[in-house]
């Protein structure tokens, strides 16, 4: 047991595990903030435009209520609702990653031009021979 209990902490020790964690935690707060994005601002923009009703509510009813059964009915809205959210999010997503590959390209690129402009450090031998030379001056 304790071996098993010393393999488990090295796993979850590791920094994937914890990059992983981490990961999980920004991705559940971002989908909140698109899913509020999606809810409280385009889908009421969504609904001005048509006509007023709210894409959640488009329902085909295939069998009427009953004193004894619900209605069957198939939730069209929602699925076109669920396609926008899914749209929306891969959209930020993607545009989030877009950004950060740039910011980093030019991270980089900023960094090879001030690696470019300083000279580059002398080895041993050269400033061996350049002692040999002030001194041969002298």
């Amino acid at each position: 047991m304790k071996k098993f209990l010393q393999e488990f902490r090295d796993f979850a020790m590791k920094g994937n595990v914890i990059d992983l964690a981490v990961a999980v935690v920004i991705g559940g707060a971002f989908g909140k903030i698109v899913s509020s994005l999606v809810s409280d601002i385009i889908t009421p923009i969504a609904s001005l435009l048509s006509a007023g009703g709210s894409l959640a509510g488009w329902q085909l009813v295939l069998r009427e209520a009953t004193e004894e059964t619900a209605a069957v009915t198939l939730n069209t809205g929602l699925f076109l609702q669920n396609i926008v959210d899914f749209l929306i999010i891969a959209g930020s997503i993607f545009l989030v990653i877009k950004l950060s590959a740039r910011a980093q390209e030019s991270f980089k690129k900023k960094e090879t031009e001030v690696k470019e402009d300083a000279p580059a450090p002398l080895t041993k031998d050269q400033e061996l021979l350049l002692e040999i030379r002030d001194l041969l001056k002298k």
